[in-house]
């Protein structure tokens, strides 16, 4: 139902913008699509390599690897993933609900998720050259020990 509302709020957002200024609205929607189309093939490779990876483990490996039961072994598997993988969040929360949904424990989706999105150890080099070695680290490891924090307190509380 939420999704109607959107998509009915952006169509009379769209109608109101063309009928304010069509030259800008035509513009604007040039960028988006010239945008979408750039990220349409990482977006496609990325729910290829996730359909692929649901198609190979089933729900008793994801259950055993990633589930409630697998504790802090679990946890560390999650972290370990979501810290060295480079995922964008649309792609990333979709996955998680169908970790969720194939037996994957709370924590341990908290923990991919927190790592995903705030430690960057494939960017680091990069965030290093902007903001300083010692910068950039720091703030991977504080974003870690968040991760941690906060995934082992959904995990007891869920």
């Amino acid at each position: 139902m939420s999704a109607v509302i959107l998509y009915a709020g952006t169509a009379i957002l769209l109608i109101w913008s063309f009928r304010k200024d069509r030259q800008k609205t035509r513009q604007g929607l040039k960028k988006a699509w010239k945008a979408f189309e750039n990220i349409l093939p990482q977006f496609l490779f990325i729910l290829l390599l996730i359909g692929f990876i649901l198609a190979m483990l089933d729900e008793t490996v994801i259950s055993r690897l990633l589930g409630r039961q697998s504790g802090l072994t679990g946890m560390a598997i999650a972290a370990l993933i979501g810290s060295v993988t480079l995922i964008p969040g649309f792609i990333a929360f979709p996955l998680a609900a169908s970790l969720l949904a194939a037996g994957a424990g709370y924590g341990q989706i908290a923990m991919f998720l927190t790592t995903l999105m705030m430690v960057g150890i494939v960017t680091l080099p990069l965030e290093a050259t902007y903001f300083g070695k010692r910068l950039a680290v720091a703030r991977n490891v504080y974003a870690f020990i968040y991760a941690v924090v906060s995934s082992l307190i959904l995990g007891a509380l869920l």
